[in-house]
């Protein structure tokens, strides 16, 4: 080998040794640093402090606050000290690694109050701060409010429930002794038109009736969900229909699309019936009766937010009749009339599919008197009539099973025979907290959210509903005029329709 050739040999050698060490002492900048974990506006309460601790994505080597121009930290996390009044500041957080610079802009606004933000018609939860944590003693108040349409619950409790008919904005305080916090909520309009009216009907479930079958109509075919439509059909909306719920225990479950407000001294909602005035009556100074066949209501609010009523939601509007009827003023003509004047809570009744529809000779009104076998929990046990007046069958032919039962409240009969010839029967109302049981513009049809009671009996203290579920109350024949069968039609949010009914104090 020449001396020429080991010579270039020899600087092709140097310059791979070279070339790889400039490879290997060169700088490679980092991956770009990426700033999350804080968001780009915030409130903050007048000398409360805010901690910010962001997550960075990737190597970075010291990140920089700087507060409105000036650099108030060099450290991972920063605490920002709102001061005594009120401003806005510009905060940039800076992340720095070999190479990279990335930062991101804060806004931070201070006040003396806690910012919500709401929409009419919504139930709000208040969390009280985390300084009130292990205190006995926390206090919700409404400081000041744009409308009077609004209910603050739970204001013993740490975490308080708002809603509120009206727009604006509303300013509450929290308090624990010492302890102080202020809210301020501003409360918007619904983004989509909120109807007064009923909008869904979840359920349906008349028991044997006159009218069932025809109210809403049935068709052979029919099933469960179709007769649910059908009744949906009927009720939603401002141009509703009427529909039956049967004899004692008939049901029907309705929504609406939003919380209707539960506002103090109020009445709130009306379902509609068609409860009407005796023109007649023999009785003189006789207190209001007629056709009044009063349904028992229970109310739902959507606390799991799934839009469906669920079974733990229920509660129970104590109407005037619901632990006895002895202050009903027409109580002391029923007992000398000698029907039975007893309050059933915790009562079940089971009807039986009739084995035979076709009557035979009828004895005057009645068409087929044993007609549908029922008993009860009490040891009772007899036959609902058929009448010559409706023909169909009472019991609902889209039922496969071949009984049914219903449980709840039955309440004291309220169908008495003024004739005392049976020719004349006046069915007087309840003096409140029934569906059916008053014409549909007397106050007395409005129902106030609360009167709501748990499954013992104590007063609970709701924000709102968003579902009503109505039956039958009273399990009577009333002669010719047939069973007691409460009968459902419009139902209202009176707040929304601008209806003010004062309420009933029980």
């Amino acid at each position: 080998m020449n001396y020429t050739f080991k010579t270039l040999i020899y600087l092709a050698c140097s310059l791979l040794i070279i070339s790889s060490c400039k490879k290997e002492d060169a700088e490679i900048p980092d991956a770009q640093p990426v700033i999350a974990g804080i968001e780009s506006e915030y409130y903050v309460v007048v000398k409360e402090s805010m901690l910010l601790k962001p997550s960075v994505e990737t190597k970075v080597d010291s990140l920089v606050w700087m507060v409105d121009g000036q650099r108030v930290a060099n450290a991972l996390q920063y605490s920002f000290q709102a001061p005594a009044d009120p401003g806005t500041y510009n905060l940039i957080v800076m992340a720095f690694n070999r190479g990279n610079i990335a930062q991101k802009v804060v806004k931070i606004t201070t006040g003396r109050y806690i910012n919500k933000e709401t929409t009419t018609n919504t139930i709000l939860t208040l969390q009280a701060s985390d300084k009130f944590a292990n205190r006995k003693d926390v206090k919700w108040e409404i400081l000041t409010a744009p409308s009077d349409l609004y209910r603050l619950t739970d204001s013993s409790t740490a975490t308080a429930q708002f809603s509120t008919v009206g727009r604006g904005t509303y300013q509450l305080k929290v308090s624990a002794g010492d302890l102080v916090d202020t809210l301020q909520i501003t409360v918007r309009q619904a983004k989509q038109t909120q109807s007064p009216y009923i909008t869904k009907v979840f359920d349906f479930l008349p028991a044997p009736g006159q009218f069932v079958n025809e109210l809403p109509k049935y068709v052979a075919g029919d099933t469960y969900e179709t007769m649910v439509a059908k009744a949906g059909k009927e009720l939603i909306g401002e141009d509703a229909n009427i529909i039956t719920l049967g004899g004692w225990g008939g049901y029907v479950v309705l929504g609406f699309d939003h919380t209707i407000v539960n506002v103090a001294g109020r009445r709130d909602f009306r379902i509609y019936g068609n409860a009407f005035g005796a023109n007649s009556n023999p009785r003189p100074d006789a207190p209001f009766g007629g056709s009044c066949e009063p349904g028992i209501i229970m109310v739902a609010y959507d606390k799991n937010k799934n839009g469906k009523p669920d079974d733990d939601e229920w509660y129970e509007i104590k109407g005037s009749g619901n632990f006895g009827a002895e202050n009903e003023p027409w109580y002391n003509t029923a007992v000398t009339s000698k029907i039975d004047t007893k309050t059933y809570r915790n009562y079940e009744m089971t009807y039986h599919r009739p084995t035979v529809e076709t009557p035979g000779t009828p004895n005057g009104y009645i068409s087929i008197g044993n007609y549908i076998f029922w008993t009860d929990n009490q040891g009772r046990q007899g036959y609902k009539i058929k009448n010559t007046y409706h023909v169909q069958s009472y019991y609902p032919a889209w039922v496969k099973d071949d009984k049914l039962t219903f449980k709840g409240i039955c309440l004291a009969n309220n169908g008495v025979d003024e004739s005392g010839q049976g020719s004349y029967y006046i069915l007087y109302a309840y003096r409140y907290g029934y569906v059916d049981n008053y014409p549909n513009t007397h106050d007395n049809s409005g129902i106030d959210i609360d009167w709501a009671i748990d499954k013992n009996g104590n007063k609970v203290n709701l924000p709102g509903i968003d579902f009503v579920k109505v039956y039958s109350g009273v399990n009577q024949e009333n002669g010719w005029l047939g069973e007691a069968s409460t009968e459902v039609g419009r139902g209202e949010d009176l707040h929304l329709l601008g209806n003010n009914i004062a309420t009933i104090k029980q």
